[in-house]
């Protein structure tokens, strides 16, 4: 009875934990960078009760980076659907891009940022079956795009690119070009896929509607 109360308050506390650490790990992550200069204009300002404590000095400095950066953010969206912003990012890629190595990675990031947030793609939407590792065993896995051509044309037959993501952690994976018809296509939803995996078959995904 023990082991089932403390399993049941484990499922129970996990999540929570999970989401705490993980917001915490981004909100320092966001103002590492620039603690040091808001400490600095902080310090100068009157404090009262607990803002007078070194902690909650560091907490209100967070918290005032964290709501520039979200002002900075917006406006820099506002500005960026004008057209004289549209040109400045132009002169700034043509920059990035005479210089070495620095443009290689820059355009890389720039491709995948856009696929991932482009509405309209299609990649990583649709869930297949696939024989992986090995033929008589299936896995789950999204199609991210076609193959390139080259691999294509070099076995005489037409290969699309399908992501694996490993268990329990989905931002890890294999990359695996596979001929179309032997991926069995499935009515499923790729958050429901991801969830699957992450939970280790835990989580059942649900049955789609009619």
């Amino acid at each position: 009875m023990m082991k089932k109360h403390f399993l049941t308050g484990l499922v129970t506390l996990l999540p929570l934990a999970v989401t705490i650490w993980l917001i915490v790990s981004i909100v320092h992550f966001l103002t590492k960078p620039f603690m040091g200069l808001m400490l600095n204009l902080v310090n100068r300002l009157p404090h009262y009760g607990i803002l007078a404590t070194e902690q909650g000095i560091r907490a209100s400095s967070e918290i005032l980076i964290l709501i520039c950066l979200f002002l900075f953010i917006l406006g820099l969206g506002l500005i960026a659907r004008r057209f004289f912003f549209h040109s400045l990012i132009k002169l700034g890629d043509r920059i990035l891009d005479k210089i070495p190595l620095v443009n290689k990675v820059y355009k890389t990031s720039k491709e995948i940022v856009q696929s991932i947030f482009n509405a309209k793609g299609e990649s990583f939407k649709q869930v297949v079956l696939l024989p992986f590792p090995y033929k008589g065993s299936l896995c789950l896995g999204l199609i991210a795009n076609s193959s390139p051509e080259t691999c294509s044309d070099a076995v005489k037959n037409k290969m699309v690119s399908v992501f694996i993501p490993t268990t329990p952690n989905p931002t890890t994976g294999f990359l695996v070009m596979i001929p179309k018809e032997e991926l069995i296509f499935l009515e499923m939803k790729s958050e429901d896929a991801i969830k699957y995996v992450v939970s280790c078959a835990v989580i059942q995904p649900g049955i789609p509607k009619k």
